[in-house]
Order: structure tokens, then sequence, then C-alpha cells
């Protein structure tokens, strides 16, 4: 397998590693040779995993290619999520506890260095922090009041290492790179009560009232309990064996907080934590569906060196899609050059990748229900009245923000959409999906991937009732068995 080293200069790149090849995280996010490699390991070690950062978009992209990143986008988005940092500090508090006993100051830094520490005696804790968040530079700072505390988990970059370690961190790099297989943290399985998260304050739930009233009543006559809950009580999530998310999801928002640790808790889940952080980036989405060869409109992903002559592929109009845009929230249609710079300007300012997609009007699109590689609902989606997408935010009428929809039968679907959205919802890994599809001049384009999709009482049960549910919830029951 090919293995490179991504970093922000590779001309300031130290350490001499044989075999590995370092490349610039440019080169990597924006050069095709990358796009079309089969097979590859990629060392992430950009100076900023931030959000929409180049070092996150390096881990996203490089799942999207199939290629195997360290870190991964899961481990990136841990560092950033204070809630999880506090549930390791509790995890491992023996550990650190007994680790730093004999430290007499009131602060002390541990600096990581691929799941190692200069002092031998901080092995043990070191290689529990590396094997949690699996980053290769990390720096946890710690404090002492009546016993010691995590005060910080945050990944450093090359240049931040301190001179006197580099010797060490050159004998670290090269027993790293020489392994064959890197450690990554297994689940565990278990019993069954549900947790079913639901943000009462959410602009678009995924689920209205008599649908959730629907699950609970329904999970009762399957012999699951099932309670609702709400992001307050993260807490309370360890005492459920399963944990169903029906709130918007977002990487930034706790929804992905509550999968995470449902995650590492070992509870069956829907949907995984991998789901929401590939459905929720559509830079993500249109490398994977690229790779896969699925047919979309025209697509290209937008970053400053190449803002300029996305027209020439996309034309006029054109859709353009933050990376996080979901139930049609930053989506925009520039209609003419002026309109698309402005707009790109604007939104690149938030990210450093953004998509531009060929504008492809229709009537309708298919959202076909896909969980766990299997159809079992079918809807077609209306646009809002007098407007170009399913959803109008902006529209006075509260009537008019929302196209019609009619459910049929899955038998009654075209077989080229059936298939393209089994197809789409695999690029996924197993879960609950909602595929958009458009046919334009007979010819079927995947629109987006959902996770967390719409079923909403009087919509998407419209056609199979009660089966809707009951599929969901005898999921959750396999995961557990």
């Amino acid at each position: 397998m090919n293995k490179y080293i991504v970093v922000n200069q590779p001309e300031k790149w130290n350490f001499s590693i044989e075999n590995i090849k370092v490349i610039s995280s440019q080169e990597y996010l924006t050069n095709p040779e990358f796009s079309l490699l089969k097979k590859a390991r990629i060392f992430n070690l950009c100076k900023d995993y931030s959000y929409q950062s180049k070092g996150y978009y390096v881990s996203l992209l490089a799942e999207a290619r199939g290629h195997l990143p360290i870190p991964t986008v899961k481990n990136i988005v841990d560092l950033k999520a204070l809630k999880l940092v506090r549930i390791v500090s509790d995890e491992f508090d023996d550990t650190i506890q007994q680790s730093l006993k004999n430290i007499k100051s009131q602060e002390f830094t541990l600096s990581i260095y691929f799941g190692q520490n200069v002092a031998q005696k901080y092995k043990e804790l070191s290689l529990l922090f590396y094997k949690h968040f699996q980053v290769p530079f990390l720096r946890v700072k710690f404090n002492h009041t009546t016993r010691w505390n995590i005060q910080s988990i945050k990944a450093i970059s090359e240049s931040e290492i301190p001179a006197e370690h580099i010797e060490s961190v050159q004998h670290f790099a090269n027993q790293y790179f020489s392994k064959t297989r890197y450690d990554i943290p297994k689940l565990t399985k278990s019993d069954f009560d549900l947790a079913i998260l639901v943000n009462p304050k959410d602009p678009a739930p995924p689920s209205n009232v008599k649908a959730l009233k629907k699950f609970i009543e329904l999970a009762e006559k399957m012999n699951i309990y099932a309670e609702i809950i709400e992001p307050k009580d993260l807490s309370r999530l360890s005492s459920f064996d399963a944990l169903f998310i029906r709130q918007s999801t977002e990487v930034n928002n706790e929804a992905y907080a509550f999968a995470r640790k449902a995650q590492q808790e070992g509870l069956a889940i829907i949907d995984y934590p991998d789901a929401i952080l590939k459905c929720c980036n559509k830079v993500y989405m249109a490398e994977a569906l690229q790779n896969a060869n699925i047919h979309t409109p025209k697509t290209i992903i937008v970053h400053k060196d190449n803002k300029h002559v996305v027209l020439e592929k996309v034309g006029l109009p054109c859709v353009l899609k933050a990376p996080d845009s979901t139930f049609s929230f930053g989506v925009k249609k520039a209609k003419t050059e002026t309109e698309y710079l402005e707009l790109v300007s604007e939104m690149l300012k938030e990210s450093d990748l953004i998509i531009a997609q060929e504008f492809c009007p229709s009537d309708y699109d298919w959202r076909i229900g896909i969980l766990d590689d299997k159809p079992f609902y079918a809807c077609k989606y209306y646009m809002a009245k007098g407007h170009w997408q399913i959803y109008n935010w902006k529209a006075k009428n509260k009537d008019n923000q929302e196209g019609d929809a009619d459910c049929l039968p899955i038998e009654d679907v075209p077989k080229k959409v059936l298939n393209m959205a089994i197809k789409s919802a695999k690029l996924m890994g197993k879960g609950l999906y909602g595929i958009d599809i458009k046919v334009v001049n007979n010819i079927p384009m995947v629109i987006e991937i959902n996770d967390n999709p719409n079923i909403d009482f009087g919509i998407e049960d419209n056609y199979y009732g009660d089966t809707v549910y009951s599929q969901i919830l005898l999921a959750l029951k396999k995961r557990l068995d």
C-alpha cells in the first residue's frame, strides 16, 4: 500500500522516513492523481485540523477516496467536542492519577508523538490518549486541584515540537511508520433500552410529533423500552442500550456528540457518527459519488485557485452548496457570473472548499428511504410553490415553505432509480439514509445522500404505514443481537 505524509509545507518537514512520500495538503486536495489512487494510507500531519480547514479536508477526502487516513475525521471532531473530552477525563481517571502522582507542580503538559512520550514513565498514559484520539502529534494539559484534571487536549503541528524532543520524535516516527497495522478501538454489543434524541428547538425536525408517538407506541408492542431524551441528557445516555437520533444532525451540534459517545459505549445506533460526518459534508459526498461512477449533475469542488474556471464546467445558473448544508439551508443559486463570484467569495470565507453544481430543474425529486442497504419507503417530493427547491424557508406563508409529497409502493419506482439509490447508500455504510434522485431527460442522477432522513407521520408512512417505524426498531434490535 502507498503511504503518504501530508503536511502544509513539505519543504519544512524535518524528519527522514523511508518508503513514504511527503506531499502538501494543497496537492492532495487538488491534484487529480490522488483522487484516482486506489490504495493509500494517508498520515495527515497538517498544522490545523479545525472544521473545514485544509487539515480537516485531507482526512475527509481521504475517506471519500477509499484511502485510510490517520487521524480520521471522527478523531479530529472528537478533539473539538468538550463533552467528549470530559468523558475521556472520567474514563482515564485512574491511569491519570497514578501516572502523575509524583509531580509536585500544579500544572503538567504531556506531549504525545506517535503514541509515545520522551519519558518512559508516561508510556501507558500516552498510549491511552493516542489509541482514543489517533492523532499523531497531541498535547494534553493537566492541572491539579484536589486531584489531576484534564485542562485541554489539542493536536499540535511539527513546528510546535521543542528542539530537545526532535531526536526522540525522529526515532518514534521511524518506529511508527514501519508498522503494517494501526490500532483502532473495538466496539462492544449490549441489550435493549432505547433513547430517542429530540431537540424541541429544532427548526426542521426529521420526525413530527405524531411520528415520535408512533415510534414509542410500536416500541412498546415490540417489548422495547423507548424514551424521548433531549440534548441536556448526554450524561444519561450510558443508561440506555440503543440510540435513535431524531434531531437535525450536524458535525458541530450535540447530535454528533451523542452518536460518538453511544459508539464508544457500545450502544446500538441509528445513525452512526461516520454517517453524520460523511453525509453532512457535500465535499465528501461529491468525491465519493464521483469515485463510485454514480451519475450526478455536473459537480466541481471549488477552492480559491479554481473559482474562476468553475462556470466553464457547470454553466449558469448554478447551485452552490456549503459543505454542511442541510434541509436547503446553505444552498444558493447563482443566475449570473457576478452573482456567482459574490456568493463564492462569501462562502469560501467559511470553508476552504465548497460545491458548485449544474442546475437541473425538475417538478419533483425521488426520495428513496434505505435502511441497512434495503429500500423501505419511496416518495416523490415536489418543489415548494414558486420555488426551485423542496424547501423555501423565505416564503412568507408557512404553508408554502414546503412542497407536497406522494408516497408510493417501492415496486412503482423505476428500476434504475431504485438501483442507484441502493448503490449510493452503500457508499456510506449500514444505516438509515434518504437518497434524493432527479430524473432529467430520462437520466437519473443523485442530488443528495441524507443521513437522518425524514420519517413523518402522514408522509413517509403513507403507503407502508406502521412497517416503516417497526423496520427501524427491528434494525436497532438486530444491531444488539
